[in-house]
């Protein structure tokens, strides 16, 4: 039913291990193929390729549904439906960001500091554009190829460059002065396809095995015993997405209680629990989370 593209490059791996957890498993038969299969009956096709070009393919029609970032959506100004973020990057659940950028010892402090005809290197010259315009400021943009960075200050002024940590722009010595944007990966779908009841409640059932993964990163459900003197104790020390599930346990004064709470809580939830009188503590892995 549904033409598909994912990225290709910084954001694959993070991509396809999304994808596995998601039960939607991509498979080809080499990791240099751009061509693959997901053994799902909503899922026609898989093909890998370049983010820089999925927006405009969805747009075109050409795919369906495809995964890049609103970097690019931004640039190519590609005309697609976002069916929301997927908050995950390369390295980190936090957004990329576009900004500007010029050497360490520049006495620029500010966009506005820069003087007409600044030449400026980036990866994303329509967006650069329409920023420096937004500025009033005419500004030389010079389309780059990579190892932006590196053009300061003998062949440009300054750079437009993302940046997930901001570790490699200080690195090369450089100073930030401004941010263009922040952009997460995306699920986009053509506007036709869309349009079309059938495609449109496949997506979305897609998007739920997705989004459910990335709901259920970085938490655990936790399972435990208690009596009923010491239930309001435990109960107390207990975060969740609602409210805690208390069960009476047969035959005994006592209640099985169970709520989903963050991994990085755990450590020092469970002591306190057992302090407070549980017992019986399970702590589990969470596959999806679906509301």
């Amino acid at each position: 039913m549904l033409k598909l593209v994912l990225p290709k490059g910084s954001l694959e791996k993070a991509t396809l291990e999304l994808f596995a957890a998601a039960d939607l498993q991509v498979n080809r038969s080499s990791t240099v193929d751009y061509k693959a299969t997901i053994d799902d009956p909503r899922v026609d096709s898989v093909r890998i390729l370049r983010p820089q070009e999925i927006p405009v393919y969805v747009s075109e029609g050409l795919f369906d549904l495809g995964i890049t970032g609103r970097d690019w959506i931004e640039e190519r100004g590609a005309d697609v439906v976002s069916l929301g973020e997927l908050r995950y990057s390369k390295a980190t659940s936090r957004p990329i960001r576009m900004v500007v950028a010029v050497a360490g010892d520049s006495p620029v402090q500010h966009v506005e500091d820069l003087p007409a005809g600044v030449r400026v290197s980036t990866e994303y010259p329509e967006v650069t554009r329409r920023f420096f315009e937004s500025k009033g400021i005419d500004a030389d943009i010079r389309l780059s190829y990579g190892a932006t960075e590196a053009k300061i200050p003998d062949i440009v002024d300054c750079i437009v460059e993302i940046t997930e940590t901001g570790r490699a722009l200080r690195a090369a010595g450089l100073r930030e002065i401004d941010e263009i944007l922040q952009s997460y990966t995306e699920l986009i779908a053509n506007r036709s396809s869309f349009d079309d009841p059938d495609k449109q409640h496949a997506m979305h059932q897609l998007q739920t095995l997705l989004q459910g993964v990335m709901e259920a990163r970085g938490k655990v459900l936790v399972k435990l015993n208690v009596s009923g003197r010491d239930l309001d104790a435990v109960i107390g020390l207990l975060p969740a997405m609602k409210a805690p599930t208390v069960s009476k346990l047969h035959g005994v004064d006592g209640y099985a209680v169970e709520t989903v709470v963050p991994k990085q809580e755990i450590n020092v939830l469970i002591p306190a629990l057992k302090d407070q009188g549980a017992s019986d503590i399970i702590e589990l892995p969470l596959a999806k989370i679906v509301h």
